[in-house]
């Protein structure tokens, strides 16, 4: 088994996440940190199992012997120069989602990667999740028949004092939305990937409850896929005290319920063994209200599952589960939909931007 030597490029809340699911990697560690900030960086290699190097000019963090994966962690909007550097300097590249915040950036690090010959991943950890899983797997089984809906809920809540605490919070140079772009993210990659491609959409979105930002607290879509079903889409960081996020996907055969990490309803029109299994074993409420109203009340064990998936990628040659191309999708339909907010028309996507 190779062995994988990361660098973590920003060290601010989120590179914490990487660090502890690196840690649990048995052939990876963190053996080079970069930051602006020496405090943030000296974190980082406490918490990196074995300590690390730590750098403030990013060439010579890519210099670093051993290193051959880099994770991106700066703010959304400050995703593409860092990515492109390290695919240049031949290393492989995690970002944290979004990959970009804008398509023409999202293009740039893919096709850096690409001419490089290094592999890129974008961080969705919802999609590694036993029920998410559980999910997409009766959908290609094709138990709910045809599709015919699939709706998507975050309804969460951030103080004031968290979009005060960094200056790039909330803007859309940096964050590059607000509730969709920052939050919701998850949930629209994970029904992109259940439910198949957008075609249209039209959108609402609205600061409700914070000031002193320039994005949405509050944002709702309709969506026709590709395939013909119908969709919603709810994002809100303005809904206290921040509930737990939901899926629903519908079909003329079957429906299911996704809540956070539990299935809450899995009823299908033909039956099979395992039916309820999955149910006594996925449906156990525990509270667990991850990111709901606490931006770090969120756990690792994706991240880790993802990165063990992009390690075994690069070592058998093959492209991860969630390349830059699948990263992508996210921020087009999240660009659809604000473009959508600010002229009150329907758009059609695939988005020309």
């Amino acid at each position: 088994m190779a062995q994988h030597g990361f660098g973590i490029i920003g060290c601010g809340m989120i590179a914490e996440f990487h660090t502890r699911a690196i840690n649990e990697i048995d052939n990876a560690r963190v053996v080079a940190a970069w930051s602006r900030h020496p405090a943030n960086g000296e974190k980082i290699a406490r918490l990196a199992k074995g300590g690390c190097a730590i750098f403030e000019d990013l060439d010579a963090m890519l210099a670093q012997p051993g290193l051959d994966v880099v994770c991106v962690c700066t703010p959304s909007g400050a995703h593409q120069e860092p990515a492109v550097r390290a695919a240049a300097a031949g290393k492989h590249v995690v970002v944290e989602k979004p990959l970009e915040i804008t398509l023409p950036r999202c293009d740039a690090i893919i096709t850096a990667c690409d001419q490089a010959g290094v592999r890129l991943c974008t961080i969705f950890p919802s999609r590694f999740s036993e029920a998410n899983l559980r999910l997409k797997q009766a959908i290609d089984a094709g138990r709910f028949g045809r599709l015919t809906l699939g709706d998507t809920y975050v309804k969460w809540w951030r103080t004031q004092q968290y979009y005060d605490s960094g200056g790039w919070r909330g803007t859309w140079n940096l964050d590059g939305g607000g509730a969709l772009m920052n939050q919701a993210i998850h949930n629209v990659d994970l029904l992109y990937w259940l439910m198949g491609d957008v075609a249209s959409l039209t959108a609402m979105t609205a600061l409700l409850a914070h000031a002193r930002i320039e994005v949405e607290d509050t944002a709702v879509a309709a969506l026709r896929f590709k395939s013909g079903a119908l969709g919603v889409i709810e994002a809100a960081t303005s809904a206290y005290p921040g509930l737990l996020k939901r899926t629903e996907i519908h079909g003329d055969r079957g429906s299911a319920r996704v809540e956070q990490d539990d299935i809450t309803l899995w009823e299908f029109q033909e039956k099979v063994p395992s039916d309820n299994e999955v149910y006594a074993a996925m449906a156990a409420q525990t509270g667990f209200k991850a990111g709901a109203s606490d931006p770090r009340g969120i756990t690792h064990l994706g991240h880790r599952d993802q990165l063990v998936d992009f390690l075994q990628a690069i070592d058998e040659g093959r492209a991860p589960l969630v390349d830059g191309r699948e990263g992508r999708k996210s921020v087009e339909i999240i660009r659809a939909i604000y473009r959508s907010a600010e002229t009150g028309a329907q758009v059609i996507l695939p988005l020309d931007e």
